[in-house]
């Protein structure tokens, strides 16, 4: 019993929610677009700062490059000029330098590979933001069109004249035709008084025609002249 009210009430949260979602659509989108471009400017920032690192320990490079280049030619002439003592002192700077180039180069190298990677998730979640706009456009357009069919729905369900037009219209095509009903009415009245035998009788050769007609009338007027 726990169980089914435990899945009622999860169903009932999830439906909730569902409605909500849907009600609330187009403002969640443009919320989800605010926090998607905050994670773009915060990710801008950072790869800023990478390439600004990036650039720092280049010149740094570069540096140690110039002055390990300029140790190893004096040290060159303090040998030339048998100053042993002094080239030990350039070599031993020398190789000091060389170890910290080492470090700066490979921390350049991660740094370029960090940035490229960066970039590329940048761009990616630039041109996504794009399509999320370009979206939530699309949707809004949609929702307004939904709004107004809904309306248009209610006012049409509410509005009863299409259902009393049609309910009078076929009242009238299907009520009897009252001239049709009236010369309906006269044969059953003849065949209950028998007052259309003798014409009937007539009308197959027996005997003469109880009622004149037209060309009786002719027939007379024409044996007088």
């Amino acid at each position: 019993m726990f169980g089914t009210l435990k899945t009622l009430i999860a169903g009932a949260n999830a439906r909730a929610e569902e409605n909500v979602r849907d009600h609330y659509s187009i403002e969640l989108i443009d919320q989800k677009i605010r926090e998607a471009e905050a994670g773009l400017k915060a990710a801008k920032y950072s790869l800023a700062s990478l390439m600004q690192r990036e650039r720092g320990e280049s010149r740094q490079v570069a540096t140690l490059e110039g002055k390990i280049t300029d140790l190893m030619s004096r040290a060159k002439e303090a040998l030339e000029g048998e100053r042993e003592d002094l080239a030990a002192q350039a070599a031993q700077a020398i190789a000091s330098m060389e170890n910290e180039l080492t470090l700066r180069r490979t921390t350049v190298q991660r740094l370029e590979t960090r940035i490229l990677q960066l970039r590329q998730s940048v761009e990616t979640a630039n041109r996504r933001i794009i399509d999320l706009k370009q979206g939530a456009i699309a949707a809004r357009a949609a929702k307004k069109e939904q709004q107004i069919q809904k309306r248009l729905n209610a006012h049409v369900a509410k509005d009863t004249s299409f259902e009393e037009a049609e309910d009078l219209i076929a009242r009238v095509l299907q009520k009897d035709d009252p001239f049709e009903q009236g010369q309906i009415l006269k044969e059953i009245d003849s065949g209950l008084n028998q007052s259309d035998v003798a014409d009937r009788l007539a009308e197959q050769g027996f005997g003469p025609a109880s009622k004149s007609t037209a060309n009786d009338v002719l027939s007379r007027l024409k044996s007088m002249s």
